[in-house]
């Protein structure tokens, strides 16, 4: 009979075995995994990348639902090549709470072949890491493409702050013109598509065109542009509202005036190259923006209280989008 204390040296060995071995990589193949995120659960269409929920490079492009406490918050799908996420989609809920006080950031262990720690000094194959992001003079920001303020709960609102929803981006432009359109947008989401009825039919997706070659720390593309877009059913004007802003990743001067225009789902889809259908197949409006609720949203992405003097009357007639 094997010595009782060799017999706890074996089983110490192959518990030591198992724990270091690799785990496999779950990937999903289609966006349906996570459809709850998406308008009438129908994903984005990127020609020769995402195309009626399918994924075709699999082995760049990586759809991660994301999740917090075992509750899944939103949806990513992440460039593991460019180090940085294609686009971040969500259901808008409503009103939550603020940012938190130094949040943890987290790593997506399912894009990596063995699970490791999100230590500070790591340097990850397949995403960016804490260390990546690190720069003697810092003027890129970790900038979020679904910010926390847009979650409704704790779980929505910590899970935001994981490295595959986040690109690098100018501090002042992140600080600057682009938070004041996210407040913005909050604003009208808000006030249009959540209401005491239970009507929480508000989606959003952010998003972040690669620039061509510009890295940080010799890894993570520095994107050119991001941009983001929403879309819902408003019941207190009985008609689907949307519209769009984006902004060049580019430094803007501190305590600047500068304010992101309101755009169209057709103008962003130009700007994107016609390679990026937001909302397709859905109702959302192409052709106009809820800057005929708010005069200043065309010039400057404000939300002061609407006047209604000069609203359109209700229409029950909706675009369908067949870009």
């Amino acid at each position: 009979m094997m010595p009782q204390k060799v017999q706890g040296l074996l089983v110490l060995a192959a518990l030591l075995l198992f724990s270091t071995a690799p785990i496999e990589t779950k990937v999903v193949n289609s966006m349906a995994e996570c459809a709850e995120f998406f308008l009438q659960r129908t994903p984005p269409r990127i020609p020769g990348i995402l195309e009626e929920g399918r994924i075709l490079d699999q082995n760049r492009y990586k759809p991660i639902c994301q999740t917090y406490n075992n509750f899944r918050t939103f949806v990513t799908l992440y460039d593991i090549r460019n180090k940085i996420p294609v686009f971040s989609a969500a259901k808008y809920k409503g009103q939550g709470g603020g940012r938190p006080r130094n949040p943890a950031w987290n790593f997506e262990p399912q894009l990596e072949n063995n699970m490791k720690p999100a230590e500070k000094s790591f340097s990850y194959e397949n995403q960016a890491g804490t260390k990546d992001y690190k720069q003697q003079n810092p003027i890129f920001d970790r900038g979020h493409l679904l910010p926390s303020s847009y979650g409704l709960t704790e779980e929505e609102i910590n899970s935001t702050f994981t490295l595959t929803n986040i690109v690098p981006q100018q501090a002042t432009f992140n600080q600057g013109s682009w938070n004041k359109m996210e407040s913005c947008v909050k604003c009208v989401l808000d006030k249009y598509c959540i209401d005491n009825n239970d009507n929480k039919e508000a989606f959003v997706v952010i998003g972040a065109q690669p620039s061509d070659g510009r890295l940080l720390n010799n890894k993570i593309n520095i994107p050119s542009m991001l941009w983001s877009a929403f879309c819902c059913y408003s019941s207190s004007q009985n008609r689907w509202l949307a519209s769009a802003h984006w902004g060049e990743n580019v430094p803007e001067e501190k305590n600047s005036k500068k304010y992101l225009q309101t755009k169209t789902l057709a103008e962003l889809f130009s700007k994107l190259g016609g390679q990026f259908n937001v909302f397709p197949e859905t109702h959302c409006p192409l052709e106009t923006t809820v800057s005929e609720f708010y005069p200043n949203l065309e010039n400057e992405c404000k939300c002061p209280p609407p006047d209604l003097s000069t609203t359109a009357p209700p229409t029950t007639a909706s675009t369908e989008v067949t870009m």
